[in-house]
């Protein structure tokens, strides 16, 4: 089966799930297309007692799919810049300091108290495994989807304030999450050469400051080019060649391609360099442009993730493991989140119960799920893939379905 053949069948069953949800479900686009997809697995899962074909071409199709270097990157580049310029980028510079202060130490806070706290849990279960492993799950859960959080807040009716501090946090701790993974992956790596403080210094700084400085480059070379020229179908696609030779620049360097899409997303999407860059067409076309390039993707995305399943070794350990871990992450995210809310509350206004609804508001999606399919054996993959799908379908199926009712509720 090539690519192209395995192209056409996402894309239908995507069309085909869409269909169904807008006609029938009319749930948020990324809840009812996640939901329709494992409900249509285990439908073929039932079906293949009686006869496995469509079971063993689904499986052959997923398996056919490196979802971690599709995600990672490719898809998460075009994403995360499409998120990055409908930013509203004044809110966005109003509430930097708590965006960076969550997508950084929230992060790195939020990744110890999970693997501390998952390791002891493990042990319940008699699930031994290394401390840094519980580690490695802890900063692969701890970051937030920007993906699943644009895709549910539009719709969820959060206060402008408030969005602006969940979507700018998550698109930013995706990148911090990522290399922080990576950053401890080298710890739990059996390797003759001895990771120092240096190191770990070094690759920090050269995937997160490397990053936004790309970004902050290609940004203005893009309205530069913009700037120069007034012809809309030639400004889509010099926007979409900044996304992609950005992204090669980014891996060929070793620098974090997310950090540097959503930088230079921001630029371009800056309402300032807007007016003196794009003409009001332009404008309209651009946006449209990247509006169907993050409803295509998300599309793709969650219908994958449903069918993620398949390459799953599910064991009840393993799921009992993954349920007890829902309300962990949960009171680890609330209790990362307390010091900075409390220290900027008062000097920026922030809505009531600010960090409940970030708690429950803090998806978790697709990177997770990346992230964990990049675990060797040794760091017991087969284990933490399983709890990570556990914590990514409840938090998009019943935190994304919730979340609105909570804001209207406490907001």
């Amino acid at each position: 089966m090539d690519y192209f053949l395995i192209i056409a069948v996402l894309v239908f069953l995507s069309a085909m799930f869409g269909y169904l949800n807008v006609r029938f479900l009319k749930l948020p686009n990324t809840i009812g297309l996640m939901l329709i997809t494992i409900l249509f697995t285990l439908g073929v899962f039932a079906l293949s007692y009686f006869d496995d074909t469509l079971l063993n071409a689904e499986r052959y199709i997923i398996t056919q799919i490196d979802f971690k270097s599709i995600l990672l990157d490719v898809m998460l580049s075009f994403l995360l810049f499409a998120g990055a310029l409908h930013t509203n980028f004044e809110q966005l510079k109003v509430q930097r300091w708590p965006i960076l202060v969550f997508s950084t130490l929230g992060v790195l806070v939020s990744t110890f108290l999970v693997g501390t706290f998952i390791y002891y849990v493990l042990q319940l279960f008699g699930l031994d495994t290394a401390y840094v492993n519980c580690l490695l799950f802890g900063a692969l859960i701890s970051p937030t989807d920007p993906i699943a959080v644009l895709g549910i807040l539009k719709k969820a009716g959060v206060p402008k304030k408030l969005e602006t501090k969940i979507v700018g946090e998550s698109l930013f701790n995706d990148g911090v999450g990522v290399v922080v993974f990576l950053t401890i992956y080298k710890f739990a790596t059996p390797s003759t050469e001895k990771v120092t403080a240096l190191d770990v210094l070094e690759l920090f700084g050269v995937e997160v400051i490397g990053g936004i400085l790309l970004g902050l480059f290609l940004g203005w070379v893009t309205y530069r080019l913009l700037k120069s020229i007034d012809d809309y179908d030639i400004e889509v696609i010099i926007t979409l060649a900044t996304v992609m030779v950005g992204t090669v620049i980014a891996q060929k360097f070793h620098i974090s391609a997310p950090l540097a899409m959503v930088t230079a997303g921001l630029v371009v999407g800056n309402d300032t360099l807007r007016d003196t860059s794009m003409s009001e067409i332009t404008e309209t076309y651009v946006d449209k442009f990247w509006e169907l390039i993050d409803i295509l993707l998300n599309t793709l995305l969650f219908v994958l993730i449903g069918m993620e399943m398949l390459v799953l070794t599910f064991k009840v350990d393993y799921v009992l493991a993954g349920l007890l871990a829902i309300p962990i992450i949960l009171a680890c995210r609330y209790l990362s989140l307390l010091l900075p809310i409390n220290f900027f509350k008062e000097r920026l206004d922030f809505v009531p119960n600010t960090n409940l609804i970030m708690t429950w508001g803090g998806l978790r999606g697709g990177i997770s799920i990346a992230l964990a399919l990049g675990l060797s054996e040794e760091m017991n993959r087969d284990m933490f893939l399983v709890i990570t799908y556990v914590v990514v379908v409840f938090s998009i199926l019943v935190q994304g379905l919730t979340v609105g009712k909570l804001v209207k509720k406490l907001a």
